[in-house]
C-alpha cells in the first residue's frame, strides 16, 4: 500500500480550528466535508465549542483519541508548528495546512515554514502545505477542502464521457479546482484534485507518484510553477511512461528563465524552461497552454487509444465544417489522406450521390437527417488500413435527435481499436452531450483544440514506442587543479579530451612558436587567443583565419594581440592556440547547463556566431544515446540542411551524434565542478569526413 493511502483514503479526519461560521474557512472545511458524505469519523477540534453542528467537539487533538489518519489545520501560522507536533504526539499520520502566512510571504515568516519542516523531519508525521486549498477525493467523499467546486455533493448520476478518471495536482489551489470545474462539465470524470501549497514536506513529486500507482487513476494533470523535488518527480515520470498513463502538465513562470545574463550562449538559451521542457518531452508529458486545452487533452487520452500513426479521417454532415476540420488536422501535424479510389467507390453508395467520399467525407446534411448515413460510413471508414483516426463532425444542437447511434459507435471502437472524437460546429445541447456520452465519445466545441488533442495524442504515442536512453552511473571526474572559473578553448578541451575526438593543435607562447607550430600541422590554420578573460574570442578580435603560410601567421600573431589589448587591456593570456583550417562544413552548437532541478541538461544547434540570433536549439536531459541524439539532430528547424538540401548529398550524422552522446556521460561525470560548457562551432564537414571541434568553453562552479 503507497504511503500516501491513509493521506488520501482516511477513517478519520479532524480539523483543527473548527467552527460553525459558514463565512470562514474554517467553518467551510467542516462543512463541506459533512455536506459532501465523508463516510469516516469527524472530529472537529476547539476549545472554544462543546459542539458543532451536532458534532463532539474536543479541546486538544490530545483529548480526541488516537489513529486520527488526517488533521485539517486552519489556524494562525505562528501557533501551526507547534500544532502539528502535537498532533504527531497524539499519532495523527497526516496534516493538511490550509492556513497561510509562510514561505509565500518572504522575510521571518520563512523561519515559520523551515520550523514545520523541522517537525516533520523530526516526528515522521506527514505534512501537505501550508498554504494551500485542500484536497477532494471524489470516489471516497471526501472534502478536505473549503472551495466552492466541491460545495455540493458530486452527482451519482452524471453522465461521463468514460469510466477513466483523472488525477489533478496543482500548485495553484485556485486553478487545480477550476480545471476540475471545467473538466466536470465537459463530462470528465475524476478521482483527486490536490493543492499542494508551499510544499514544505509533500511535494508534487510526493502525489505523483502516490496517483501513478493509483488504480482509480488513469491520467494525471499537473498545474506547475516550480518542482522542487527534480528526482522524485522524473522517478514518477519514468514510472507513469513504463505504466502508460499519461501526464498533462500547464506549465508557468516560463519568462523568468530568459532573463538570466550568462557568460555562454547556452546558458541564455538553456534557462529553466528548456530544463522542463527538456524533461517533459523525454518522459512523454503532454503540455497544454491553457484549462480548456488541458481539458480538452484529458477527453481524448480518457477516451481514446493509442493511434498507430497520423492518418485522420473525417465523418462530416457539413462540407464547410469537413473542410475547416482538414485544414486543423494538418496544421497540428496531422495528415488527412486523400482515400484510395477503392475505398471512395466503397463509400459512394452509403451517403447521398452528391456527398464526397474523398477525406473528408462528407455524408451531407441531407443523408444525415434521412438515414443513418454517418453511422454507416462510420462502420466502413473504421476498418480500413488507410486511416488511423477517425473525427466525426456534426451538430449536437438538437433536443430531440442526434446523429450519433451508442450501441453502434461503441461497438466500431471495441472492434477497430481507433481513437474516435466529435467535434459539434455547434453548441451542444445537453441531449447531445448525453448521446455523445453514450458513446463514449468526448466532444469538443473548439475546432483548434480537436486538433491540438489529437496531435499530441499522437505525439504522446510515439513518445511510448521509443526505448529510453539506458541509465549511466558515472565515477566522478577527477579534473586538472586550479581551473579558472571560465576555462579557455585549450584547457577546456584538455578537461574533455576522454570523450572528444583527437584534436590537431598547439598552444604557442610566441609569434615564432606559433608559426612553428603552423609548419607541423600544415597550412592553411586559425590562430586563437587562450585567455580566461575573453569567453567570446571573436568580439575582442582574437581569431585570425585563413592563414596560408609563416609570414602571415607572424603577422596574424602582432595584430591580434594588439587588438585584444585595446579590447581588455588587463586580459590574462595564456598563448595563443594554433589549429589546421578545418574543411568547409556545417556549424553546428553543443552544450551542457547543469540544472539546479533536474542536473545536466544538453543542448544541441546550429552554431556559430547566429546561434543567439536564431536560436535553432533543441534539448534533452543527459545522459543521451546516439538514436537520441540523431532525432534531435534532425529536429531542428533547419535539419534539411543535412539532409540533402536542394540536391546536395546528405551527410553523414553518426559522428555528431556520438560526439553527443560521449558529451552526455561527460556532464554527468563533471557535474560536481562544472556548471556549463559548449562547443561552438561543431563543424560537420560537408565531404563526409568527419567533424572539427573548434571552439570550446567551459565554467567551473563556486
Amino acid at each position: 500500500m503507497h504511503k500516501l493511502h491513509s493521506f488520501f483514503w482516511p477513517d478519520s479526519i479532524a480539523v483543527l480550528g473548527a467552527s460553525p461560521d459558514l463565512h470562514r474557512i474554517r467553518g467551510r472545511l467542516l462543512h463541506q466535508l459533512r455536506e459532501n458524505g465523508f463516510p469516516g469519523r469527524i472530529l472537529p477540534i476547539n476549545p472554544s465549542y462543546q459542539a458543532i453542528d451536532g458534532l463532539p467537539c474536543y479541546s486538544s487533538i490530545g483529548a480526541a483519541g488516537g489513529d486520527i489518519d488526517l488533521a485539517l489545520v486552519a489556524i494562525p501560522a505562528a501557533g501551526v508548528a507547534a500544532a502539528v507536533e502535537e498532533c504527531a504526539r497524539a499519532g495523527v499520520k497526516n496534516t493538511l495546512i490550509i492556513s497561510s502566512g509562510f514561505a509565500e510571504e518572504g522575510g521571518a515568516a520563512g523561519d515559520m515554514q523551515a520550523e514545520l519542516l523541522a517537525v516533520t523531519r523530526r516526528t515522521g508525521i506527514r505534512a501537505c502545505g501550508p498554504n494551500c486549498e485542500g484536497y477532494y477525493n471524489a470516489l471516497g467523499r471526501v472534502a478536505t477542502t473549503f472551495s466552492p467546486t466541491v460545495e455540493t455533493r458530486e452527482d451519482d448520476n452524471r453522465a461521463l464521457v468514460s469510466d477513466k478518471r483523472i488525477g489533478v495536482i496543482a500548485q495553484s489551489g485556485g486553478i487545480g479546482f477550476a480545471l476540475f470545474n471545467r473538466g466536470k462539465a465537459a463530462g470528465i470524470g475524476f478521482s483527486y484534485v490536490i493543492s499542494t501549497g508551499n510544499e514544505a514536506d509533500l511535494t508534487m513529486a510526493d502525489f505523483l507518484d502516490y496517483m501513478v500507482e493509483d488504480s482509480h487513476t488513469h491520467a494525471v494533470m499537473l498545474f506547475c510553477e516550480a518542482v522542487r523535488d527534480g528526482p522524485g518527480f522524473v522517478a514518477a515520470l519514468e514510472k507513469a511512461r513504463h505504466l502508460g498513463k499519461p501526464i498533462i502538465a500547464i506549465k508557468v513562470g516560463r519568462s523568468d528563465a530568459g532573463t538570466r545574463a550568462a557568460a555562454s550562449h547556452t546558458a541564455s538559451l538553456s534557462g529553466s524552461d528548456a530544463a522542463y521542457r527538456a524533461v517533459f518531452e523525454r518522459y512523454g508529458v503532454i503540455e497544454a497552454e491553457d484549462a480548456d486545452e488541458a481539458v480538452a487533452v484529458a477527453g481524448v487520452m480518457l477516451t481514446c487509444p493509442r493511434p498507430l500513426g497520423r492518418r485522420t479521417g473525417i465523418i462530416t454532415v457539413s462540407g464547410g465544417g469537413g473542410a475547416w476540420m482538414a485544414d486543423t488536422l494538418s496544421a497540428h501535424g496531422l495528415i488527412v489522406p486523400t482515400l484510395s479510389a477503392a475505398a471512395q467507390a466503397g463509400l459512394r453508395p452509403l451517403m447521398p450521390s452528391y456527398g464526397a467520399a474523398a477525406n473528408p467525407v462528407d455524408v451531407t446534411a441531407q443523408g444525415s437527417n434521412t438515414g443513418p448515413a454517418m453511422m454507416t460510413v462510420m462502420e466502413h471508414l473504421a476498418e480500413s488500413d488507410e486511416i488511423d483516426m477517425l473525427v466525426l463532425v456534426t451538430s449536437l444542437a438538437s433536443e430531440t435527435r442526434a446523429s450519433l447511434d451508442a450501441a453502434r459507435v461503441r461497438a466500431v471502437a471495441a472492434r477497430c481499436g481507433k481513437p474516435m472524437t466529435v467535434w459539434s460546429y455547434t453548441l451542444p445541447s445537453a441531449f447531445g452531450l448525453q448521446a455523445a456520452a453514450g458513446c463514449g465519445l468526448f466532444v469538443n466545441t473548439n475546432l483548434r483544440n480537436v486538433g491540438v488533442a489529437l496531435g499530441k495524442l499522437s505525439t504522446y504515442a510515439e513518445s511510448l514506442s521509443r526505448n529510453l536512453p539506458e541509465p549511466f552511473s558515472p565515477v566522478s571526474g577527477r579534473l586538472y587543479p586550479g581551473l579558472p572559473p571560465v576555462v579557455p578553448e585549450y584547457l577546456a578541451k584538455q578537461t574533455l579530451a576522454a570523450w572528444l575526438p583527437d584534436t590537431r593543435e598547439t598552444l604557442a607562447a610566441s609569434a615564432e612558436a606559433a608559426a612553428d607550430a603552423a609548419d607541423r600541422l600544415g597550412y592553411p590554420v586559425v590562430l586563437k587567443v587562450q585567455s580566461p578573460d575573453l569567453p567570446h574570442k571573436t568580439e575582442a578580435g582574437g581569431v585570425r583565419l585563413h592563414l596560408a603560410d609563416r609570414d602571415a601567421v607572424i603577422a596574424a600573431h602582432a595584430a591580434m594581440l594588439a587588438d585584444v589589448a585595446r579590447y581588455k587591456p588587463n586580459a590574462a593570456v595564456d598563448g595563443v592556440l594554433v589549429q589546421r583550417m578545418a574543411p568547409k562544413g556545417h556549424e553546428l552548437v553543443i552544450g551542457m547547463v547543469d540544472d539546479a532541478t533536474f542536473g545536466p541538461i544538453m543542448m544541441l544547434g546550429f552554431g556559430g556566431t547566429t546561434v543567439g540570433l536564431f536560436g535553432d536549439v533543441v534539448h534533452a536531459p543527459a545522459p543521451l544515446d546516439e538514436a537520441e541524439a540523431t532525432r534531435m539532430l534532425l529536429s531542428l528547424r533547419a535539419a534539411r540542411l543535412l539532409t540533402g538540401f536542394r540536391g546536395a548529398p546528405p551527410i553523414d550524422l553518426a559522428p555528431v551524434a556520438a560526439l553527443i552522446a560521449a558529451l552526455s556521460r561527460a556532464a554527468l561525470t563533471l557535474r560536481d565542478q562544472v556548471r556549463e560548457f559548449e562547443l561552438n562551432p561543431v563543424i560537420l564537414h560537408a565531404d563526409g569526413s568527419g567533424l572539427t571541434v573548434a571552439d570550446a568553453l567551459l565554467l567551473m562552479k563556486d
